[in-house]
């Protein structure tokens, strides 16, 4: 039994700390309405739908469809307009190839409000550095996208890709549609793993695809965590089940990346795996990193190796699975544009059984479907920045520094004063001559400026071998019962899959 002087004490004791908990949660509040009041005043001038008094925009944007419902309200106002999540995050979202320039021409941070949330998963790795330290990191892996370096990866496409075309087979024979998203993620999955880490040809282990089930968790609750106010301060939001979900998903993809680069340092101290590493065909991904060092000699802490492969495993999978899915189901919904496409891959093939590097510049028409598909579905449909200086835009309207700012490329790509009829899948429009006089910055499924993809030569390499080899060997066709419905969730994905019916082509096969 607690003796009775110390009562008294104890319940004072929690006053104070009541009382502390109270003021500090006020000071909290009150440093919320002021970010809010300066956010709202910066944008001003730019008119925009009315928000919700709690969800700010986005209860609508999930009732209705965010991507659709922005590109409606783009029609309502040109240029730009603010676009809140909650009450206190707000951005001007812009979707006009002029106003994507004053910002995604500059150097501007990654928008902290929107990419802290992935901290706690890829770190500080290329995607979310800035300054000093995102030159350096920049520098160092840009080496690894060389082409020297890319070339030989053809052929690691070619081979991953055999073994879910292969699979695709006895899917076909059963004549039945079936959601092609999981298999092309495992594949994209399983060729990334060779060209990062180097893994042998046996498929992906049990290991590995809990690593995959953990991205695809990440990616969709880092979302939803995003559009959801209550869960936008750090302490709340693991306190909740998504909340312990994210951690656990983190988890699982550290210790898949912490296993690999041990594994391999320790290769790197026996002289046998030594000779067998320098006598590969091709370097890896985590070679490059291991070795690479700037003029000072100084190289990529633990730390920053992580968070590179992270990094690069998060934007390198998950990305191209998107772009290699939407372009299967572009192709399925316009045959005549699938057929001479294959006819080229056909062509330019002969009587060889795969593709080499200097196969993929010849790929013409299939180069434009694929530009014109990522136009209508980007993989990446927005992305955010902080400014770290003023900028003005070209009607003369301007943000100061400190605002945030979302480039809504979704929008920007259905944008009919730059596209016209834009929800016309035509891929002429990027035939060398109409592509000619295009203003820079209307086209950015990569984004643009010096913050550009780092890797986004290693995917459209990939995502030429990879469709070639499927047209090649399927005719794809749609599921009328099943249409996908497009679903932002970092990439763009569909919320019931991507249901297509296949037809074998290759010989033998009784169809």
């Amino acid at each position: 039994m607690m003796p009775s002087f110390l009562s008294p004490s104890l319940s004072r004791l929690g006053l104070w700390a009541s009382g502390l908990i109270l003021v500090l949660g006020f000071l909290k509040l009150i440093s919320l309405l002021l970010r809010r009041q300066k956010l709202a005043r910066a944008m001003e001038s730019f008119p925009g739908p009315p928000t919700h008094w709690f969800f700010g925009h986005s209860r609508e944007m999930q009732q209705t469809g965010s991507l659709d419902k922005v590109v409606s309200w783009a029609h309502q106002f040109p240029y730009a307009h603010p676009l809140w999540f909650g009450q206190f995050i707000g951005f001007l979202n812009i979707y006009e190839p002029d106003y994507a320039k004053a910002v995604y021409s500059r150097g501007d941070p990654k928008a902290t409000d929107v990419y802290d949330f992935l901290l706690p998963w890829i770190g500080k790795g290329l995607l979310v550095l800035e300054g000093p330290k995102w030159f350096q990191h920049r520098k160092l892996l840009t080496p690894g996208f060389h082409y020297d370096v890319l070339k030989p990866y053809v052929v690691v496409f070619a081979e991953s890709v055999s073994a879910m075309l292969d699979k695709w087979e006895k899917k076909a024979r059963e004549d039945k549609c079936f959601d092609i998203f999981s298999d092309v993620g495992h594949m994209a999955l399983d060729t990334l793993m060779k060209c990062t880490f180097g893994k042998g040809d046996s498929g992906l282990s049990q290991r590995d695809s809990s690593y995959y089930l953990a991205v695809s968790d990440l990616t969709l609750l880092i979302q939803q965590r995003m559009q959801s106010f209550q869960y936008h301060n750090d302490f709340v939001y693991r306190l909740s089940p998504d909340g312990r979900r994210f951690l656990r998903a983190c988890q699982v993809a550290h210790d898949h990346t912490d296993q690999v680069i041990r594994e391999r340092k320790a290769a790197l101290q026996d002289e046998k795996e030594q000779r067998k590493i320098q006598n590969r065909r091709h370097l890896d991904f985590l070679d490059i990193l291991l070795g690479a060092q700037d003029g000072d000699g100084i190289k990529l802490s633990d730390a920053d190796l992580r968070a590179e492969v992270d990094t690069f495993m998060f934007e390198g999978h998950d990305t191209t699975t998107s772009g290699i899915c939407w372009f299967l189901y572009c192709m399925a919904q316009y045959p005549e544009h699938q057929h001479r496409c294959r006819e080229e891959a056909r062509e330019i093939l002969g009587d060889r059984d795969s593709f080499q590097w200097d196969d993929l510049s010849k790929m013409t028409y299939l180069t434009m479907c694929i530009k014109e598909c990522f136009r209508l579905y980007p993989p990446v449909p927005q992305v955010y920045r902080q400014l770290s200086k003023p900028v003005t835009f070209v009607d003369g309207r301007s943000l100061p520094a400190g605002s945030l700012v979302s480039l809504h490329i979704y929008a920007l790509h259905r944008n009919s004063a730059v596209w016209p009829d834009p929800e016309v899948f035509d891929p002429l429009r990027f035939s060398p001559e109409n592509a000619s006089g295009r203003h820079p910055f209307a086209f950015m499924p990569f984004s643009a400026g010096p913050r550009n993809c780092i890797g986004q030569q290693f995917a459209m390499n990939e995502i030429k071998v990879v469709t070639a080899l499927c047209l090649l060997r399927f005719e794809f066709s749609l599921d009328p019962s099943r249409p996908p419905i497009k679903d932002l969730q970092l990439i763009l994905r569909s919320k019931n899959g991507i249901h297509l019916r296949l037809k074998s082509l290759s010989p033998g096969s009784g169809k």
